[in-house]
């Protein structure tokens, strides 16, 4: 059976959806964050060398990467459902989508935590006056900027379509759930754009969604 590498807190909750809307069987291998550094456990390494999640295994296969993942899952299992017909346009932003969602949107949240965290990161107390300053300027000259970029394009795209890849939910909805969750608990995402808004509230009320939450457990990202 298709096993998930869950990881608290983590990019694979998404997964957990997707297998829900799908309707796939699944079981999960749990995996708890260090609560000091908020890493992966070494356990997840005998799954996969870089030791992160979210990783499958499925009939001999291991996959990683959530794009990969997301991508084997609609091939396998799918048989149509949750993706555009190829060739189209919704298809070409289907895989934009994709593609965006950990290329381009990620990063700069991820630095966002970054320089959240550094100024009571584990430096000597003379140089935390420092740290605050360089993370202060780099989020305000840099990725608090990139930041609301992206959020005006995300707004102006759902301006097109109710869905990211169209008038259809699809699996590309599924992918940008965890950035778009991620801004609005760390970077400023809220009514001033009401259409990423609906946009959550909407995945938020889907059944298969509240299904993975009950198996996947507290999801912090929600907070």
């Amino acid at each position: 059976m298709l096993t998930v590498h869950h990881l608290n807190n983590s990019r694979s909750q998404r997964v957990l959806w997707l297998l829900e809307e799908l309707g796939v069987p699944y079981e999960i291998q749990r995996y708890e964050r260090d609560p000091a550094t908020m890493l992966a456990p070494a356990a997840l390494r005998a799954v996969h060398p870089l030791g992160k999640s979210p990783v499958i295994t499925d009939d001999g296969r291991t996959i990683a990467e959530s794009g990969a993942i997301i991508d084997y899952l609609i091939e396998r299992y799918g048989n149509g459902r949750l993706a555009p017909a190829p060739g189209s346009d919704e298809w070409l932003r289907y895989r934009y989508w994709l593609h965006y969602a950990e290329g381009s949107l990620m990063p700069p949240l991820l630095m966002k935590l970054v320089f959240l965290r550094l100024p009571d990161g584990p430096v000597p107390a003379l140089i935390r006056p420092i740290a605050r300053k360089i993370s202060e300027a780099a989020l305000q000259r840099f990725v608090d900027p990139q930041l609301r970029t992206h959020l005006d394009f995300l707004e102006a795209e759902l301006g097109r379509s109710p869905w990211f890849a169209g008038a259809d939910f699809t699996a590309a909805d599924v992918q940008m759930s965890f950035p778009v969750e991620a801004a609005q608990a760390r970077a400023g995402l809220d009514a001033s754009r009401p259409r990423l808004i609906a946009f959550l509230r909407r995945i938020h009320e889907r059944p298969a969604y509240q299904r993975a939450l009950e198996r996947g457990g507290p999801y912090d990202l929600l907070r």
